[in-house]
């Protein structure tokens, strides 16, 4: 089993208040961690500063928030505030992002993403630790009341071996089990790269847990798939991976502004290996299958059997979030 064991804020449906009985129960079960996303729905930092009230010892991270939306120096303050907030159970999850939510949302234009990635963590490193950063000399007026250990979200493997190599621990997402080894392979390489130790780099991996009937639960996975493997940098993780040909259909038919057809095109194999299907013990097996093969810390989302867009009450997610506790 993991050392560490987290819940994923993404908690669709709920207000923030919401959020409130899940958390609670979530440290009472065991959960060791709670990680932030952030898309389209809430920003990655409130809900953090709500659960550092919620709870006393879990540890609290943004998985993640994106590089070219916030400045270095904005990061660097939002970090520090919630340390503070949280009496330094706090981590720092930041990312590229894509194409879709930094250039289209938000007018940003999506270029060089590995630079911008790298540039940030060397601010970060020294505005976290009280020094001056950046050529402007941005100097935090409180630092963090403990060290704030950064994360860095990677797909493909330029980004992950910048995981290994610059951060405390990488975060992925959307990952086959049988393409496991070839993701740490490249974390593993920027690791031997920077002189680490081989196996310091912590490894977040988001799973997307859909507890019920299994036709049902792949056609809610098959929705969400679509969704996310036609955003570009999607696309090129699964076809860097070898799924190129699996995908193409549904590519296709997404492009054509056939999102029914897409769905239904949907590779059900690829799904079923990234998609954490079945009842809560199959759920929980199929997660210590990623421990052993290098995740250290499974970020568990629940993800209701219900129609997008309908209303869930929290007490569903209590549910689901005690079927799926460590041990």
């Amino acid at each position: 089993m993991a050392a560490r064991w987290s819940l994923s804020l993404e908690l669709p449906g709920l207000t923030l208040p919401q959020h409130e009985p899940i958390v609670r129960a979530a440290e009472e079960a065991g959960y060791t961690d709670a990680w932030t996303g952030e898309t389209g729905g809430h920003d990655g930092f409130t809900a953090l500063v709500l659960a550092a009230a919620w709870t006393e010892r879990m540890r609290l991270g943004t998985g993640v928030v994106n590089v070219f939306t916030r400045g270095p120096a904005t990061l660097a303050q939002h970090a520090a505030a919630v340390s503070d907030a949280s009496g330094g159970r706090f981590c720092l999850g930041i990312g590229s992002s894509s194409n879709v939510i930094v250039e289209r949302w938000n007018g940003i234009p999506f270029e060089k993403p590995r630079t911008r990635v790298r540039e940030t963590v060397e601010f970060l490193r020294a505005a976290l630790a009280g020094d001056r950063a950046g050529p402007g000399g941005f100097k935090l007026e409180q630092p963090p009341p403990a060290a704030v250990p950064i994360f860095i979200a990677a797909l493909r493997e330029r980004m992950l071996q910048t995981a290994g190599e610059l951060g405390d621990g990488a975060f992925v997402n959307f990952l086959p089990l049988a393409s496991l080894p070839t993701v740490m392979a490249e974390i593993r390489r920027g690791e031997e790269h920077a002189g680490k130790e081989t196996g310091s780099t912590e490894v977040l991996c988001r799973f997307f847990c859909i507890q019920g009937d299994p036709e049902q639960a792949l056609g809610l996975a098959s929705w969400m798939f679509a969704a996310y493997a036609t955003v570009p940098v999607y696309e090129s993780f699964f076809r860097w991976l070898g799924y190129g040909d699996a995908i193409d259909p549904l590519v296709d038919a997404w492009r054509a502004k056939d999102r029914a057809r897409a769905v239904e095109l949907a590779p059900r194999e690829l799904i079923e290996d990234i998609f954490i299907l079945g009842d809560a013990d199959a759920q929980r097996a199929r997660l210590d299958a990623y421990v052993e093969g290098g995740i250290t810390c499974p970020v568990v989302m629940p993800v209701p059997l219900a129609p997008p867009g309908t209303q869930v009450a929290p007490d569903t997610y209590v549910e689901l979030v005690r079927s799926l506790a460590p041990g």
